[in-house]
């Protein structure tokens, strides 16, 4: 028997704080083993290995019942092969780990932006600000003489922000459709393109496989276990409980994790500028998700 869902008013239970963590942590811990993936294995490899991983567990569990089946596949192509390719080339890239993850979270700003441009949604004024905010933290961050070294990966981070921001909008319209199924479909179809697009454009695969230590293996296996699967179980379990919106303030937290992981342990250097930049940019990603309480968390696969 499924459980009720939860009063958006209520005071989160000491269960839901701790999935919440949890998830936090997952995730921004997947950034930094994508990064230490990146640096031994070809980026699309690793992002073909990974989903690879994840279908395994999730397919099985495939019961599809879709007619939009046009939109279904747009979606999966915007956040499946589009947004990870992009992700795991920009990972490879980075030299810096901390500011490519920031770029990425302008996925909430682009969301609320494509549904206000595409679908005529309603943007609250306090998202206009947090858009403005986010844009010009992200620019300000951009300019800094050392972020500037890494400014392809933060391109590739917008980009792909701004296809997960598609492939969201269109989750959001879809009826009838489990976020574990679209999971499972977006995990199918991901894992043979990037493996395909690892054998067409990059080399040295099996030389690098060997070279592999149990780390980078380790962290393999967190982004297509832990992260695809168990947080993203964690998330549903959540969001069944309560609204989106009342979840989805508390991710922004993943970032810190992620750079406080690039400065302590892989040597990021935090500039003044970067570091306020950064933290502007967080904060009108914060103020976006605040305002749009619509944005569904449910379909993120980090």
């Amino acid at each position: 028997m499924s459980l009720p869902a939860s009063s958006s008013s209520e005071r989160l239970s000491l269960a839901e704080v701790g999935a919440i963590i949890a998830i936090v942590l997952i995730w921004g811990i997947n950034n930094a083993a994508a990064k230490v993936a990146t640096e031994v294995l070809p980026p699309l490899l690793v992002a073909g290995l990974r989903f690879s991983m994840a279908a395994l567990v999730l397919v099985p569990f495939l019961r599809p019942r879709i007619t939009a089946w046009k939109s279904l596949g747009l979606l999966i192509l915007l956040g499946g092969p589009i947004h990870f390719g992009l992700i795991y080339v920009g990972y490879w890239l980075a030299d810096d780990l901390s500011p490519f993850v920031v770029a990425q979270q302008m996925w909430i700003p682009f969301t609320a932006l494509i549904s206000f441009l595409v679908l005529g949604e309603r943007l609250p004024r306090m998202a206009v600000i947090g858009l403005v905010v986010a844009f010009v933290g992200v620019a300000w961050m951009s300019l800094d003489p050392r972020a500037m070294r890494d400014g392809l990966p933060i391109v590739l981070g917008l980009m792909a922000g701004l296809a997960w921001a598609g492939s969201t909008v269109l989750a959001r319209r879809m009826q009838g459709v489990s976020p574990f199924t679209m999971q499972g479909l977006l995990a199918l179809v991901t894992a043979p393109v990037m493996l395909l697009g690892s054998w067409l454009f990059e080399d040295g695969q099996v030389a690098a496989m060997q070279a592999s230590g149990p780390l980078v293996w380790a962290s393999v296996v967190w982004a297509g276990l832990v992260s695809s699967v168990s947080a993203t179980a964690l998330l549903f379990w959540l969001v069944q409980r309560r609204q989106a919106g009342r979840v989805t303030p508390y991710l922004l937290a993943t970032p810190l994790v992620s750079v406080a992981i690039g400065v302590g342990l892989m040597g990021d250097v935090l500039t003044p500028q970067i570091l306020a930049g950064g933290a502007i940019a967080l904060a009108g990603v914060g103020l976006v998700a605040l305002a749009e309480r619509g944005l569904r968390a449910g379909v993120n696969v980090r």
